[in-house]
């Protein structure tokens, strides 16, 4: 019977949860500081652990599915996503890059996951132009809310809803009909969160380059000093993505996550009322006895499902294996070309 770990690289933390047999036998939390000054810890509380028959590895922004023994340097920049003349600056997530050789260098089981834009069952007009349209952890919240789906009685041909995450950082929107992932929008590339600025205005954008990593970590409506309008602003890019998704792939439930709720109630409240005019709302469930984040838990979900345990039958729709290409295969035109021949020599 499968013992399987997940892992989720949030803005404030690295998660880790193990399943054996489908049930939470251990998790933890790493908080980022942490993280920074010992990129190891992950795999040191794993070795400690294990074995394992599988790991669903912090994958950043994503490829197909891939053993960490199997990745190579072009794959690894690509999962980080920093440009080569800022590498080895502290982007994003702290530790992340070396976190991940670590785990590469492990020998342990662990598979790195693919993004949404990865994902075989997204329609090719929909990932024009687009890189971020929902990372990996994201893709196990959507696994986690398929769960649930089934368990109120829904079967795969009737899984179809929204999943709607709050975060600490970051607003993330993912569509999915009948079991498929078929749409999304990330925290740079839809709304408004806490700390992101949400969908970037191209001539803003313009204006304010050179940009850096660190610019897609600010603008957010936690870091803004009118809080009336920043609520208001907050509240309307997250009601306009959703309704505007449903527009196109019609969905009357929505599921969601995050910690939007903890950190400012009032405008959480704002949101989900605002949803539950026009959707039936319902939180995310945890796995039984899990504390750890929604997308940790989704991790070992997926991981268990690979290891084809209980949640085989739920998740084979997503078509995971299936996912192929780069994030950046989207990119067209020369300017295209250029970034993508960055990341082959400057790996």
């Amino acid at each position: 019977m499968p013992r399987v770990a997940g892992t989720d690289p949030g803005t404030s933390s690295l998660d880790l949860l193990i399943l054996q047999d489908g049930i939470v036998v251990d998790q933890t939390r790493i908080p980022a500081e942490q993280l920074r000054q010992n990129p190891t810890a992950p795999t040191e509380w794993l070795h400690a652990r294990g074995p394992f028959d599988l790991i669903a590895g912090p994958s950043g922004y994503g490829v197909p599915m891939r053993r960490a023994s199997e990745m190579t340097p072009r794959e690894l920049a690509e999962m980080a996503l920093v440009r080569p003349d800022e590498r080895g600056r502290s982007q994003g997530i702290g530790g992340f890059s070396a976190m991940l050789r670590s785990l590469c260098e492990s020998g342990l089981p662990v598979m790195f996951l693919p993004g949404v834009i990865h994902l075989p069952t997204v329609p090719p007009h929909r990932r024009l132009h687009r890189i971020d349209m929902g990372t990996p952890d994201k893709v196990c919240v959507a696994a986690l809310a398929l769960r649930q789906d089934r368990l109120l009685g829904y079967s795969v041909n009737q899984a179809t809803f929204a999943v709607l995450e709050l975060g600490s950082a970051f607003t993330a929107l993912m569509v999915v009909h009948a079991g498929q992932i078929v749409d999304g929008v990330g925290g740079t590339s839809g709304p408004m969160g806490l700390v992101s600025r949400g969908a970037w205005d191209g001539e803003a954008a313009y204006l304010l380059s050179p940009l850096t990593k660190r610019d897609l970590f600010d603008g957010g409506a936690g870091l803004l000093p009118d809080r009336q309008l920043a609520g208001d602003a907050l509240r309307e890019s997250i009601l306009a993505s959703v309704l505007g998704r449903r527009a196109i792939v019609p969905f009357d439930r929505l599921y969601w996550s995050g910690r939007l709720p903890e950190v400012e109630p009032n405008w959480a409240a704002a949101i989900l009322s605002e949803l539950s005019r026009h959707l039936t709302v319902i939180p995310l469930d945890s796995l039984p006895g899990a504390w750890v984040k929604h997308a940790t838990q989704g991790a070992a979900w997926i991981a268990d499902a690979l290891a084809t345990g209980e949640a085989a039958s739920s998740l084979a729709s997503l078509e995971l294996s299936a996912a192929r290409g780069s994030v950046l295969d989207h990119l067209p035109g020369p300017r295209g070309d250029a970034v993508r021949q960055a990341f082959a020599d400057g790996v």
